[in-house]
């Protein structure tokens, strides 16, 4: 898994407003437990060890949210005891940076998905599936159709 796909995926899932409202909780208690120097250092040398390098833009990212950020990249990007598999996980992730857009995430996401067993036909899948909704988002949303009208067309209560 290349480390510039890690970064990247902090950075995004840093600036993604769903993704941090779910993880509020986990980010209180960041907050409010000031980052220590040999957090940030035993993060490198996680880091060092986990990837075998640590790249000079990771050095970057603020000190004191580092070790949070790299948590977070291992318990849900890096771990094999998740609900999706890494292949999941790097399709999901490549349609949402084709969104975003991020070409440091498409390119890295994308070489991640063909490592974990993606074929071409599933990547370019992945990223019509993020397209089509984001069509579809477009014209709910800028229609205005109302919300419990659409719920209640589409199966629901």
């Amino acid at each position: 898994m290349s480390f510039i796909r890690i970064v990247s995926t902090v950075h995004s899932c840093l600036r993604s407003a769903s993704i941090i409202a779910a993880a509020g909780v986990f980010a209180t208690m960041l907050a409010s437990a000031p980052a220590r120097a040999d957090d940030y250092d035993a993060t490198l040398k996680d880091i060092q060890s986990t990837m075998g390098g640590v790249p000079s833009f990771v050095k970057q990212f603020p000190k004191a949210g580092l070790p949070g950020a790299w948590a977070e990249v291992k318990a849900i990007e890096l771990s094999d005891k998740t609900a999706l598999p890494p292949k999941v996980k790097s399709l999901i992730s490549l349609a949402v940076a084709a969104q975003i857009p991020c070409n440091y995430c498409i390119w890295s996401d994308t070489q991640d998905a063909k490592r974990a067993g993606a074929t071409d036909e599933e990547i370019q899948e992945a990223v019509a599936m993020a397209a089509l909704t984001r069509h579809w988002s477009t014209i709910f949303n800028g229609m205005q159709v109302d919300f419990e009208t659409f719920k209640k067309e589409m199966g629901g209560q």
